[in-house]
């Protein structure tokens, strides 16, 4: 396949202060913490969420180096569950929230998405707020991220409707796995 023009775009937000949330998902969804041990889980979050939109940065580390970057202390992980029906009887890990904190003193949001068998459900918004309160309640003075063109298309319209600036833009080639 040919390379691919690919623009990246980073955005902050400066405060909680700033954080405008979303409508309510149309699910119950809570975040449950991964532990720091849990390399295959981390894998499967990161191939069911991120496959769609081509997540690869980390498919060729190896279990040891993925290990050591998520047992350090400003790295922390969470997937969702979902309970659909009110009957307690929930879907686990349909989205994954990795945040690590910066020398800076802000948080990245690292990861952020839900599997395509719950989008469209208010929980990509849900997921987002939640992310940024815990980075704040984790001390960050703000929190950033980046998307890019390969990303789902309510990606950037949701950061921006959350309150997330644009800092600034970027392109590059990409050459996508057939």
């Amino acid at each position: 396949m040919p390379p691919l023009l690919v623009t990246r775009t980073y955005l902050r937000l400066a405060a909680l202060r700033d954080l405008r949330p979303g409508r309510a998902p149309s699910a119950r969804a809570t975040l449950h913490e991964v532990s720091h041990d849990a390399v295959a889980l981390w894998r499967s979050l990161y191939a069911r969420v991120g496959g769609p939109w081509h997540w690869h940065d980390r498919d060729e580390w190896s279990d040891a180096t993925l290990a050591a970057y998520l047992a350090q202390d400003r790295v922390r992980v969470w997937g969702v569950r979902v309970d659909d029906d009110g009957s307690g009887r929930c879907h686990d890990n349909v989205g994954l929230l990795e945040l690590c904190h910066h020398d800076d003193g802000s948080t990245e949001i690292v990861y952020l998405g839900v599997t395509q068998d719950v989008a469209g459900r208010g929980l990509g918004a849900w997921l987002l707020c939640e992310g940024v309160r815990l980075a704040f309640s984790g001390g960050a003075d703000s929190v950033w991220l980046h998307t890019c063109t390969l990303d789902g298309p309510a990606a950037l319209p949701n950061y921006l409707a959350r309150g997330f600036v644009i800092e600034r833009t970027e392109t590059y080639e990409a050459t996508l796995p057939d």
